[in-house]
């Protein structure tokens, strides 16, 4: 029986987009009960960008206008697009089909993913599977949030942490079997619902006067027992992934965390044995913009020169569901 050589999926552009606006803790002190000190010692939040106007499609637009200047290649070549977000600019149409519009990608067609701060995760999985499929050459995946238009900025707990970005990243077949994404670990847990959510605006509790009065439209999370969880969640699956690997700490060139506080990303860190050079970190400027932390740090990193064909990078994320996983890659570009 023939061997059928299955495609690699690889990352060949990467790019993003933040707002001008800057919210800094200083400015928070202003707002709620909070000091500098605190937020940065609690979470390694210096300061966080804000989208004044427009929505998260306005966003996705900027890193996408980016990615395709940086690949020298067309909108029009683009055949699927995904787009991870929580932040929606309205239930339907798909955020997708607005971004395929206003980017003139009118090959492509294209949905919507929503697994919270693993988003961007799932999304380059599941576009990594129609690249490896041998149907599609050009996939488009999207992580993109204005959470500041679900932050209630009365909560000093929540308030601090969140921010506005959008980063894109292109797939295509590798030329080269050993480049690309190499294998994945995902897990979700329901029992976390109580504990990170958004109550509505869905069809459970439909928008009204009580349900606005309420404040379930913003974010609730139970920070001590979300932070748990999540320290133990994604420093366990980046571990297991380098075991099932056969890799160390030592064989990998970064570690990208999804960037939601610092003391989870150290201690994820230090679980791997990875020396804090190897960990990209920019929690500092942006806060958690969920599905745009890991493409905004690949993006960064790729501008300032440090990611280099052939690194290996592990990704690890964890989100409201509970949603969590890691992937392994080899840098393709």
């Amino acid at each position: 029986m023939e061997k059928i050589n299955k495609k690699r999926a690889a990352i060949t552009a990467v790019a993003h987009y933040v707002p001008d606006k800057v919210l800094t803790n200083f400015d928070l002190e202003k707002m709620v009960d909070t000091t500098d000190e605190w937020i940065v010692t609690r979470t390694g939040i210096r300061e966080r960008r804000i989208l004044e106007k427009g929505a998260s499609s306005d966003m996705a637009v900027e890193a996408i206008k980016k990615l395709l200047k940086i690949r020298n290649i067309s909108a029009e070549e683009i055949e699927i697009i995904i787009v991870a977000t929580v932040t929606p600019d309205m239930l339907f149409p798909p955020t997708a089909t607005i971004v395929q519009r206003k980017v003139g990608a009118k090959n492509a067609w294209g949905f919507d993913m929503e697994a919270a701060c693993s988003g961007f995760l799932y999304a380059l999985l599941t576009g990594a599977q129609f690249i490896e499929s041998g149907n599609y050459k050009k996939v488009l995946v999207v992580g993109t949030d204005k959470m500041s238009s679900i932050t209630d900025y009365t909560d000093r707990n929540n308030c601090i942490l969140f921010g506005d970005a959008a980063g894109a990243v292109l797939l295509e077949p590798s030329e080269d079997e050993n480049l690309g994404i190499l294998d994945h670990i995902f897990y979700c847990d329901g029992t976390g619902e109580e504990f990170l959510h958004m109550k509505a605006g869905g069809s459970l509790n439909p928008p009204t006067h009580e349900t606005v009065d309420k404040k379930w439209h913003y974010i609730y999370q139970d920070g001590k027992s979300v932070f748990k969880v999540a320290v133990i969640g994604m420093a366990d699956v980046s571990e297991e992934i380098l075991k099932k690997n056969n890799l160390t700490g030592d064989d990998i060139d970064y570690f990208v965390p999804h960037q939601a506080n610092l003391r989870i990303i150290d201690a994820a860190a230090k679980r791997l044995g990875i020396d804090y050079s190897k960990v990209m970190i920019n929690i500092d400027k942006y806060g958690n913009t969920t599905a745009a932390t890991i493409p905004l740090c690949l993006s960064e990193w790729w501008q300032a020169g440090k990611l280099k064909k052939g690194n290996t990078l592990v990704l690890a994320s964890f989100g409201a569901g509970y949603t969590w996983g890691s992937i392994l890659l080899k840098w393709a570009y």
